[in-house]
């Protein structure tokens, strides 16, 4: 009965670690992407840019989340992962391309709220739909 607790909480561990690893890529590659940067807006209080960001480490996790439960091992939770990634990284330039009248980051930047919690829903809603389809 040791072996299997033993096993458990490695297995929790090294999991756990990847994922941290992931989300720190995954965040730095989007604040790459946007036009801001993330951590100063928060820091100033551009509830906006909290909102995205917040939405982004959501999803991310949440994916991932769907991945560890529908693979056994430690590489395929990381290529789940990372195709799950990079879905909700096009579903953000879809977001973008689809509000031609405006830019999505520049509203942001301007802790325009409501595009900031449309963005935030938008990264929760995909991640369910990505999450669905993992197998």
């Amino acid at each position: 009965m040791s072996g299997f607790w033993e096993y458990t909480l490695i297995e929790t561990a090294a999991r756990y670690s990847v994922v941290v690893l992931c989300l720190v890529v995954f965040m730095a590659i989007f604040e790459l992407v946007t036009s801001y940067n993330n951590w100063k807006e928060i820091k100033e209080g551009n509830l906006a840019v909290a909102m995205a960001t917040g939405g982004k480490i959501f999803g991310i996790a949440n994916i991932f989340r769907f991945s560890i439960e529908h693979n056994d091992s430690l590489i395929q939770t990381m290529g789940w992962g990372l195709f799950g990634f990079i879905l909700l990284l096009s579903g953000y330039f879809i977001y973008e391309f689809l509000t031609p009248s405006f830019k999505i980051d520049e509203e942001i930047a301007r802790d325009n709220r409501a595009v900031g919690f449309i963005s935030l829903i938008i990264s929760v809603g995909l991640s369910y739909v990505i999450g669905a389809n993992i197998i």
